[in-house]
């Protein structure tokens, strides 16, 4: 008898530990979905704006005196999925041309090496001179350099840096050259560098040495 009353005691031990666990299951599951449906209408709920005696904006969810704010919908866009496209394939951006500022802003050195300035071209060399470019870095494909003196261009654009002038009158001239692109617009231009010429003049006096008469 005592076999078998402990036997009974033993199966009611194990039958309330079994309920007892499916109870504690049951709680935690109940308090899971409560604090879901209490995140989800917190998330649902309406939200009020009031403003205080101080001016200050204040929202939350309780309307007393407040204005109902109408919050739209967030809308989720992925950037990846609408530059790829339909074809899937990202497009590329067109190459953008370089404005007259950044074409001119490409060269780091442009100005007139030789002659150098307030260079005085003697009589013998019948008012010819070379005039030499320093360019960096070179020229792209679509410039010209032209070539000024006294304001009038001497010579036309060309892709050169050197410039063969002749026939300069007797006196002050200055010399300039530019950089232009392949609309003629000018990019660049060097310093000036100003050139004296001498010359021969058929207003020399007679030479006193000579005698009278002598040719």
């Amino acid at each position: 008898m005592r076999s078998d009353t402990q036997c009974e005691s033993r199966r009611g031990r194990r039958r309330r530990g079994r309920s007892g666990g499916r109870a504690l299951a049951g709680v935690m599951t109940a308090a899971v979905m409560a604090a879901v449906m209490a995140t989800s209408a917190a998330l649902a709920a309406p939200v009020y704006r009031h403003v205080d005696a101080q001016g200050n904006v204040v929202y939350s969810d309780r309307p007393a005196s407040g204005e109902r704010v109408e919050l739209a919908p967030i809308s989720v866009v992925d950037p990846q999925g609408e530059s790829e496209g339909a074809s899937g394939v990202v497009p590329s951006s067109p190459p953008r041309e370089a404005s007259a500022p950044e074409a001119a802003a490409a060269y780091t050195r442009f100005e007139i090496a030789s002659p150098a300035d307030g260079t005085t071209l003697p009589t013998g060399r019948a008012g010819g001179v070379q005039v030499r470019l320093a360019i960096q870095p070179p020229l792209v494909a679509s410039d010209r350099v032209q070539l000024r003196v006294d304001g009038e261009v001497r010579q036309s654009p060309m892709r050169t840096q050197v410039f063969a002038v002749s026939g300069l009158a007797r006196g002050e001239h200055q010399l300039l050259a530019e950089i232009v692109d392949a609309q003629g617009a000018v990019q660049m231009a060097t310093p000036p560098v100003t050139l004296y010429v001498q010359r021969a003049s058929v207003n020399l006096p007679a030479n006193p040495n000579r005698a009278n008469g002598s040719k």
